[in-house]
């Protein structure tokens, strides 16, 4: 038997031991089919198959269906159960372009909250179907991954709409073959839990189906502790935790903001590591795995336990936002991972940047840079086989434009060599590397990677906006460390006149990019 199997066996195991001891009176069992839905009309007709082998979860365990599509999955009070999604399937979508993989099971309601959580959805029905629609999936894909939309009300969904969702549209992005899904890595809303419907409309024009990851401002605040801060964005979004693949790729999406009731940290329930540790176990062993949290890996209580469930994976990456800055992290044993290879966690950026804040433009949208430099924007991943790369896309900018140059406009022949050029590559890393030359044929200059620096651009915008008048709009925040800057010093010797300074920078996938800036020597 191989590993694969054995922990197949393991997890079924598992689960029906779980259900045999559960206290009768706390128990109920959930049952229903997974089906070839052949017309895609989302019903169970005469001559559509129940389909084997595929993973059904109540949020904690796993079972699979067996020979005819039928399942059975403990239930005990309120759940969300839900078809972990196979490579080459896929659930129907809704009305607003999002995949409908789930049954929210509430028979009472949510208790009493300000944004009302989930209706009464009364007893188990008697049979919880899913259909499913056969889709060829290649291996290689594109993604679309938001860090914070981070919308504060409807005037900043339609920031959103202007500054990325219609670029998406109108570039080809949502439209190509290859591009299969976009996801939002947690504070889709700034608090106001009302708005998400409006928010989740403006996703659905996006025209790539869409999944959304939960974060600490998408939570009911009024709720008492964790186990009822979720129920709004359930009601809208779907289950905070679950799981899908495509290609050879197994996606977890996790909620990772424990609420105490009057403060949030970070970190998984419980219930949310038995999900992912029986989720894991089924994952075939080839595959890759993506967490996509919130929270960054490893600012949560429970990183060292994830990293336990992932420890036997050779393929893992993981990428959360709500930092409002960029970062690349390779944490190795020093942060409990236990594999030779450190493990790659992204922070993602934003895509509202500084939360919507800066002097608006031409347009009415406020810049929104982010307080490390780098513009408001997003990524678009490739995904082949195991292997991942991503490009970072400012909003409402060139795709080229990947990195700011800083140096001075004017600088005297006597000073060249104490002149340093700043170069900020937005969505670079310690993996990269970055060089410059003044002008062609010259001799490329290597550039040391530095931390701890400011963007001087924005130091200027700070300064500049912090002495304008309030009706310009909300100030930007303080100006924030940056982890992937380069510096260097000029060549002495260049001669009086305008000049052209070269940067090019390849990242740790390979990418090559470059950008100029023309400044002059007297």
């Amino acid at each position: 038997m191989t590993r694969s199997c054995r922990s197949t066996v393991t997890a079924i195991a598992a689960a029906l031991m779980l259900v045999s001891a559960w206290p009768a009176a706390a128990r109920e069992i959930a049952r229903g089919i997974v089906f070839h839905d052949l017309n895609a009309n989302s019903l169970r007709d005469a001559d559509e198959p129940g389909l084997p082998d595929i993973r059904i979860s109540n949020g904690a365990q796993i079972v699979l269906t067996d020979a005819d599509g039928a399942y059975e999955l403990p239930v005990s009070g309120d759940a969300d159960i839900f078809v972990i999604k196979p490579s080459g399937w896929a659930p129907p979508l809704t009305e607003h372009n999002t995949p409908a993989f789930y049954y929210i099971h509430r028979p009472d309601g949510s208790p009493d909250l300000k944004h009302g959580g989930v209706a009464p959805t009364g007893p188990l029905p008697e049979s919880i179907d899913f259909p499913l629609i056969e889709r060829p999936e290649p291996d290689r894909f594109r993604a679309l991954f938001f860090g914070d939309t981070q919308v504060r009300n409807i005037t900043e969904v339609e920031y959103l709409s202007h500054d990325v969702l219609e670029e998406i549209r109108d570039s080809g992005l949502a439209h190509a073959e290859d591009m299969l899904f976009g996801v939002t890595l947690g504070d889709n809303v700034f608090d106001n839990i009302q708005d998400m419907e409006a928010l989740r409309g403006a996703f659905g024009t996006a025209g790539v189906t869409w999944r959304n990851v939960l974060g600490n401002h998408d939570m009911d605040y009024d709720a008492p502790g964790d186990e009822f801060s979720t129920e709004t964005f359930t009601r809208v979004f779907g289950p905070p935790t679950y799981s899908f693949e495509i290609g050879k790729v197994h996606f977890v999406a996790l909620d990772d903001v424990i609420w105490e009731g009057d403060e949030y940290h970070g970190g998984l329930s419980e219930n949310d590591l038995t999900f992912l540790r029986n989720d894991i176990a089924l994952a075939p062993e080839d595959y890759l795995v993506v967490l996509l949290m919130h929270i960054p890996i490893y600012n949560t209580e429970t990183r060292e336990a994830v990293f336990d469930i992932l420890s036997e994976r050779e393929h893992t990456f993981s990428a959360s936002a709500h930092a409002h800055v960029q970062a690349h992290q390779f944490l190795g044993a020093d942060a409990g991972w236990k594999r030779e290879e450190p493990h790659h966690h992204l922070i993602a950026g934003t895509v509202c940047g500084c939360w919507w804040q800066g002097v608006k433009d031409e347009r009415g949208i406020p810049h929104a840079t982010m307080p490390d430099g780098a513009p408001n924007g997003y990524l678009v991943f490739t995904f082949d086989g195991a292997d991942y790369s991503f490009e970072f896309k400012a909003a409402s900018r060139p795709a080229e434009y990947q990195m700011a140059i800083h140096l001075p406009e004017e600088v005297p022949a006597a000073e060249l060599a104490d002149t340093e050029a700043l170069v900020n590559v937005f969505a670079g890393s310690e993996r990269s590397t970055v060089r410059m030359r003044v002008g062609d044929g010259a001799r490329w200059i290597p550039l040391e990677h530095v931390m701890g620096r400011k963007d001087p651009a924005f130091e200027r915008m700070k300064a500049l906006e912090d002495n304008q008048h309030d009706s310009l709009g909300p100030k930007l925040p303080n100006p924030a460390d940056v982890t992937h800057m380069w510096s260097g010093r000029l060549p002495a010797g260049i001669a009086p006149g305008t000049h052209v300074l070269d940067v090019q920078t390849t990242d740790m996938f390979g990418r090559v990019y470059t950008a100029s800036r023309i400044f002059r020597v007297k």
